[in-house]
């Protein structure tokens, strides 16, 4: 028989891909750089807009990214409004 008593009672941790640092970073830029492409994109093709604002450089790269903020923004006030209290379904 290998190994003592407390190796089965504790077996080691499992790690995960994600577990190291190397690999966080490795999908932060790969993201960066996609999303990078993505904006120049817009640089060659032609836009049929109907209002002048949409044919400005990294219009809609840039209105998702507001409006992205803008609901985390206020999925934070809601929080405030909407929070119960830790046994709320424990009564």
């Amino acid at each position: 028989m290998t190994g003592n008593a407390s190796e089965k009672q504790n077996p080691p941790e499992r790690r995960y891909w994600l577990d190291e640092r190397r690999n966080v970073d490795r999908i932060y830029w790969a993201l960066l750089v996609v999303c990078a492409g993505l904006f120049a994109a817009d640089l060659f093709y032609d836009k049929h807009a109907k209002f002048a604002v949409e044919e400005w450089f990294g219009f809609y790269g840039l209105y998702g990214f507001i409006a992205c903020v803008f609901l985390v923004l206020v999925a934070k006030q809601l929080r405030k409004l909407l929070i119960r209290p830790e046994d709320y379904y424990d009564r």
